[in-house]
């Protein structure tokens, strides 16, 4: 497997130039967050990356965690490398001060995610998950929850996991049965969870379960959620009635212990209710969306481990003559080689900058001192969640895929890594909502619920864009110009379709919903390479140093402009006609 070398440049690029980090670092409390200190934070996290995290990658893979006397175990090395991001405070390296924290802007967080997700994805979903967690309970406890539990989170003594799914529930949350009843001033929970990430582990001393439940006079549906928190542990230090019951047997992530829960197997599981009662799943969305973003990301991160892992096969894999060729040489020469490793690196920088400005757009939503640019920012945010959790997941499937094609047929054995990368990619489309779940949030709350207004503002900001580059005397921005401008209005089309359609039939905007996302994934990526194209244009003109850089960016976006744009076309033709087909056979007919 390819040794990770984390992407230092290209991040360094978007956050600055793209993801806006000078205005993130204007709002009150981020003044620290300087380039000088960040760019020292990213290369020491990205040591950390490649020399401890990296090396547990395919170790962890082929090991697995167990469980052994209803204990869980996790691979060897895990232990230390979480006691190295731990004694960094790394895990709390955007909580707030207060806490511990380091209370650095969430864009550095997620550059600093990013590389933890693409050096050991499965290793990363501990800190991930502890990142969330910690962000509802700051949201949505009480000061004294908040005193409790986030000090020890923050500095990652503690673990932090979210229990959503039942067996008899799935995504369908309203059905959840896991039961509360008050008892004095605590509630007791029972139930059982399934595909609990980190449900338990040995690497913290105890872990704080967010846990959805019932109360017994709670509406049906999700009206009638609670949240509360369970610790494994309570502060008598007795384990509370929590239980790993078994570890799933998965596709990939197999050092990720994903666990069955048992709650309240011997009376009933010590939690404390978090606000008020039924309104638990409006609280764990605060933790959800953070898991979305992030998870968003490992999108971008597995699909850039898979890239480094093809190139570097590609330049050493020697077969055959490529056209052009007099002498036998590595694949890398091969167009078709070159082809995928171009489609790979395209949208690789093209989901990184779409990642990096929401979590930018999130920071300026909590920060800004203006109510109406915060307003503005949370919007924006809000519709780029679900395109990047949903279109860079499929996306980071789609290039691991690729991964394993350049390798030919050492791609499909696992002596190479490709093969493991392409596992562990594919439960990004699945877990913290699947792509039909981000769709549908897509649609129905960020489209038809204002009538399309976000979707149209940043649409006519990719036109605005398009405009620009077209205005330009370089011949490659005005092509790249031309075809964003059309991709946009076809993005604008499918919009405006969707909200005709759903006064025709609540069936259409569903049946159009996976494929808009695609659309909007597809353009509103174009529009970030576009921005960096006009940006390295500029750079070049005024002969700043780093030219191969600059004259990097210019080409790879001109490739995504001229092979992966023209797809919008398809994609918006699918929302307009082929919604209609989706459900023209019966149940029988299929």
């Amino acid at each position: 497997m390819t040794a990770y070398i984390p992407p230092l440049r290209d991040m360094d690029f978007v956050l600055r130039d793209l993801a806006g980090l000078a205005d993130v670092a204007a709002l009150p409390g981020y003044e620290d967050a300087t380039p000088e200190l960040v760019r020292s934070i990213l290369e020491e996290a990205g040591r950390i990356a490649e020399e401890v995290l990296s090396p547990l990658n395919k170790s962890g893979d082929s090991q697995g965690a167990r469980l052994v006397d209803g204990k869980v175990i996790t691979a060897d090395g895990w232990k230390q490398a979480y006691a190295t991001l731990a004694e960094g405070n790394w895990i709390g390296l955007a909580a707030a001060t207060e806490f511990g924290g380091m209370g650095l802007p969430g864009m550095v967080n997620t550059a600093v995610n990013e590389m933890w997700q693409a050096s050991n994805m499965a290793f990363a979903l501990c800190p991930m998950l502890t990142q969330g967690a910690f962000n509802a309970i700051v949201e949505c406890a009480s000061e004294q929850q908040k005193q409790t539990y986030l000090p020890k989170m923050a500095s990652g003594e503690w673990a932090g996991t979210m229990n959503l799914t039942e067996a008899s529930a799935g995504s369908d949350l309203g059905a959840v049965r896991t039961r509360a009843v008050k008892t004095g001033d605590h509630y007791l929970i029972s139930g059982q969870k399934i595909f609990i990430t980190y449900g338990d582990q040995d690497l913290t001393d105890n872990i704080v379960h967010l846990v959805l439940a019932r109360t017994p006079e709670a509406p049906a549906g999700v009206k009638g959620i609670s949240l509360f928190i369970v610790p494994k542990m309570l502060p008598d230090g007795r384990q509370n009635d929590v239980h790993a019951v078994s570890l799933e047997h998965k596709l990939g992530i197999h050092a990720s212990p994903t666990c069955v829960l048992a709650f309240g197997d011997h009376g009933g599981a010590v939690g404390h209710l978090v606000g008020e009662e039924n309104r638990g799943l409006e609280y764990m969305f605060v933790m959800m969306n953070h898991a979305r973003l992030n998870v968003g990301l490992q999108g971008v991160a597995i699909a850039e481990r898979a890239y480094q892992q093809a190139l570097s096969f590609a330049r050493e894999r020697v077969q055959g003559k490529p056209i052009g060729c007099a002498e036998r040489t590595a694949i890398i020469e091969h167009p078709d080689v070159r082809r995928m490793l171009m489609t790979m690196k395209s949208y690789i920088e093209a989901m990184r900058a779409l990642a990096y400005v929401a979590a930018g757009e999130l920071d300026k939503a909590h920060g800004a001192a203006d109510p109406a640019a915060r307003a503005a920012a949370l919007t924006y945010h809000e519709l780029l969640n679900p395109v990047v959790k949903g279109w860079c997941t499929e996306i980071g499937n789609e290039v691991a895929s690729l991964g394993v094609q350049v390798h030919g047929g050492m791609g499909y054995i696992e002596e190479t890594g490709a093969a493991q990368h392409f596992r562990d990619a594919r439960i990004t489309t699945i877990y913290e909502g699947t792509t039909g779940i981000q769709a549908n949030d897509l649609v129905n709350r960020k489209i038809l619920r204002d009538k399309g207004a976000a979707a149209f503002a940043a649409l006519t900001q990719v036109t605005d864009q398009a405009g620009l580059l077209k205005q330009t005397a370089d011949a490659d921005l005005q092509a790249v110009g031309s075809r964003l401008a059309s991709a946009a209005e076809l993005a604008r089309q499918a919009v405006q379709w969707v909200i005709d359609a759903a006064a025709e039939s609540p069936r259409l905007p569903a049946a159009a919903a996976v494929p808009l996302l695609h659309l909007m994934g597809t353009v509103l990526g174009g529009h970030q390479l576009a921005r960096g194209a006009l940006i390295a244009r500029r750079r070049l003109d005024a002969g700043e140093g780093d030219a191969a850089f600059w004259t990097a960016r210019l080409k790879t976006a001109r490739h995504y402009a001229d092979c992966i744009l023209p797809k919008a076309g398809a994609w918006a033709s699918h929302v307009t006609d082929g919604s209609r087909t989706v459900m023209s056979l019966t149940a029988d007919q299929m």
